[in-house]
């Protein structure tokens, strides 16, 4: 195979952006038709309630309204479902997460009931004409003080708030490794809980057509083919066939927009019932308290360390909040989170024990790097605590630690087996290329000018682009173009770009003349969606088997037509031609002959076998006014192992993007509930606080590869990395300029201006005391 203008590791630009710039995108928004009805969910102003709806006529009355539906409305209708399931110690309790709530609420914005008419105007007039009598109840909102003795009961006979008790790795081994150990370092740090903040809000819009009996179901999604099981086989229970669901353009998922939430089967209801086609769609201050949030735990790390600083074991304690309900995947990302806890260390024993708790809060669930992240932020704090500890550089004791490239296939003491890395290999780099040697002249001239100046490093890694296969189906078409369908979704990431990039490797002709076809259930038979960062290596692995064997029967096709041996015949430019001569036969002349429609198509399909595990170091240096606690990012390198390289400007936007959510939970981010009444008190942009351009600095990254050996590409997934890599690293950063100045080892995300401030503040008080 010869490289090819459009193939791997071209730098095209993404053939998707045009129409978008253009305003020319089909979002949900966009499709709703003229004359639709909209849906609105009226819900929970309390976060812990007993209600009693008296009645619902007055809305039924009102101008414009066509239906009102409460619980008793959803017969036959089953319950949100949890589709993960974890090796618990105790059996895990999934109390019902029901469509709408029949007598009690556990979280501010639960849904009480749904109302369609003409207008959302109409909508929401006639929501609040619903008679509801509420008793409140004492809430719950930590996850730690949710499994304190005395705690209030989120769920009657679920004691002591306990859902799941998970442990990892060999507590014997870890023991004995402590027992003679020369010392040991320990820190607790909190993930704050994050708001998903996608560019696109949720919504859908519901069709019905009473002839057939199905359903079309269009909503920004992960995944048609998802929805599409979930609604059939856990809510309606009823064929898949009838019902059919679209995802046009998405404007951003993070993992969110994976799940099943309750206004999609609530529209479909409601057209069913009114033969009219039904929408929703959220408004901003809405999905602050209605789509699931991410992170929200508190561990604790203790490593065992011998007299050369090498670590002999590690304990962890993890306090995991699901919020009131269990969402789809909501137990399995504190668990896929632990099973990399050991990181890039060559640890020789790790237990790790996790405790999830229900509290009434909005239910947690996957969001960029789904645990990963929490893993990375919690193990590197930890080296750069041992460093502080034992007076070694941050460097020295990763190198002591690190899992030297001899050693691969690795098998972590809490079971993953790493295929490949030169993790001190990127770290070297990492920091000759952010002049960590020359910081202390930085550092001097940040004094002069009455700042405190920091450097940090994270050397990270995460499991990604496994799980279930996926599959491609491809075509030449009449004009000489190729068409892909695939069960994957871009939500933003450029899949059309790369995966016309993957099959211009075998057939060579430009991107322009692929169409890839993704989120329509109709169209495409199967497909696992798109998380986990598994598009390219799973879907982009099932392309590179298609190509391959389209290009296969384009040869065979060409060749009998031309009257030579397969052998003696090459695609090039768009056509077939003899080797070494000038007689070709162009593609749209080969999808002109007899029979060829049939023929001119293929199948690929891949199953990774393990998942893959990019890696890397991200360096930050950050400049802090101590008399503001203002914190301003002066630096960041990044050097990652992808593995393999599609398209370097494709992977420098998730790179970036990913980074600057990290930054955006490490110094800005959190989600806060009053502990007394539960109510959301971050529940718009005017408290909750998103990075913003002159928040994020300039990037340098690059790549230094080392080929997965179990993808069949060689590619390690890419999508969550840099959020991955981006908290531990601009922490650190942190934590070393307060260190360096003050003497304080700990900060917790995020370390807004006024934290910094305050805990400079303290730091002084105690010095002059």
């Amino acid at each position: 195979m010869t490289p090819t203008k459009f193939g791997m590791g071209q730098a095209l630009s993404r053939v998707e952006d045009a129409p978008l710039i253009k305003g020319e995108g089909r979002f949900v928004s966009d499709l709703v038709p003229e004359g639709a009805l909209v849906g609105y969910v009226l819900r929970s102003p309390f976060a812990f309630a007993d209600f009693v709806i008296t009645d619902t006529s007055a809305a039924r009355s009102m101008k414009g309204v066509k239906a009102v539906f409460t619980h008793a409305d959803l017969e036959g209708i089953g319950n949100l479902p949890c589709l993960s399931q974890v090796p618990s110690v105790n059996p895990i309790p999934n109390p019902p997460w029901e469509v709408l709530c029949s007598t009690t609420v556990r979280h501010v914005g639960d849904g009480v009931a749904f109302v369609v008419a003409d207008t959302l105007d109409r909508a929401k007039d006639a929501a609040e004409a619903i008679a509801i009598e509420w008793t409140a109840r004492e809430p719950i909102v930590d996850a730690v003080d949710a499994l304190q003795k005395g705690a209030p009961q989120v769920w009657p006979d679920i004691p002591g708030n306990l859902c799941a008790e998970v442990h990892l790795g060999e507590a014997e081994a870890t023991e004995k490794a402590f027992a003679k150990a020369h010392r040991t370092v320990s820190l607790t740090i909190v993930n704050n809980r994050l708001v998903t903040n996608y560019m696109e809000t949720r919504g859908c819009l519901a069709e019905y057509d009473s002839k057939a009996k199905s359903f079309t179901l269009t909503l920004g999604s992960q995944g048609s083919h998802g929805i599409q099981n979930t609604l059939a086989t856990k809510i309606f229970n009823m064929p898949k066939e009838k019902i059919r669901v679209v995802t046009p353009d998405v404007g951003g998922g993070f993992g969110t927009k994976t799940f099943m939430f309750r206004e999609y089967p609530l529209c479909m209801l409601a057209a069913r019932k009114l033969r009219k086609p039904v929408a929703w769609v959220q408004d901003r201050g809405d999905h602050f308290v209605n789509c699931s949030q991410g992170r929200d735990n508190v561990s604790t790390a203790t490593a065992a360390l011998d007299r050369r600083g090498k670590v002999l074991a590690v304990k962890v304690d993890t306090v995991a909040d699901m919020g009131a309900y269990l969402s789809q995947y909501a137990t399995f990302i504190p668990y896929v989170g632990a099973l990399m806890l050991a990181g890039v260390y060559a640890f020789p024993a790790m237990h790790v024990r996790l405790k999830y708790a229900y509290t009434n809060t909005v239910p947690v669930d996957a969001y960029r790097g789904a645990g990963r992240p929490e893993a990375a932020y919690l193990i590197e704090r930890l080296m750069d605590r041992i460093a502080i500890e034992t007076g070694m550089s941050p460097a020295e004791v990763r190198r002591r630690n690190f899992i030297g490239p001899d050693q691969f296939p690795w098998k972590t003491p809490v079971g993953r087996t790493y295929d490949s890395g030169e993790f001190d290999g990127h770290m070297t780099r990492a920091m000759e290329v952010a002049g960590w040697d020359t910081f202390k002249d930085r550092l001097k001239a940040a004094k002069k000018a009455g700042k405190i100046r920091g450097i940090g490093m994270a050397t990270y890694i995460e499991a990604c682009g496994g799980g279930a296969p996926e599959n491609a189906w491809m075509s030449l078409e009449k004009d000489g173009s190729v068409t892909i369908k695939i069960g994957t979704q871009s939500n933003g990431q450029g899949h059309k770009t790369a995966y016309a990039q993957l099959a211009s490797q075998h057939l060579d002709i430009p991107v322009e003349k692929i169409t890839v076809i993704q989120g329509d259930t109709d169209l495409i038979p199967t497909g696992t969606g798109t998380g986990g960062s598994r598009s390219l290596p799973v879907g982009g692995a099932a392309v590179d088997v298609g190509a391959r064997a389209l290009a296969d029967v384009i040869r065979e096709m060409a060749a009998t037509e031309m009257e030579v041996g397969v052998a003696d015949v090459e695609i090039v430019g768009g056509a077939v031609r003899v080797v070494g001569t000038d007689k070709a036969i162009s593609y749209e002349k080969i999808a002109s002959l007899p029979g060829a429609e049939d023929k001119l198509k293929s199948h690929g399909t891949w199953r990774p076998p393990e998942p893959t595990f990019p890696n890397g170091t991200h360096i930050c240096e950050v400049e802090i006014d101590p008399d503001t606690g203002a914190t301003e990012i002066v630096g960041y390198t990044v050097v990652d192992d992808f593995g393999v390289t599609i398209n370097p400007t494709l992977l420098a936007g998730q790179v970036h993007g990913g980074i600057v959510q990290g930054i955006g939970q490490a110094l800005l981010e959190r989600t806060v509930y009053d502990k007394e009444s539960g109510q959301l008190l971050t529940a718009s942009f005017m408290d909750y606080a998103m990075p913003r351009a002159d928040h994020i600095p300039h990037f340098h990254f690059e790549t230094r590869n080392v080929p997965c050996v179990t993808n069949l590409l060689g590619i390690k997934g890419a999508g969550e990395a840099g959020t991955i890599g981006a908290c531990p690293s601009v922490m650190n950063a942190m934590v070393d300029a307060l260190w360096r100045a003050y003497g304080i080892k700990e900060i917790d995300m995020p370390a807004t201006p006024a934290l910094v401030w305050q805990t400079i503040q303290q730091a002084r008080a105690e010095k002059a005391a």
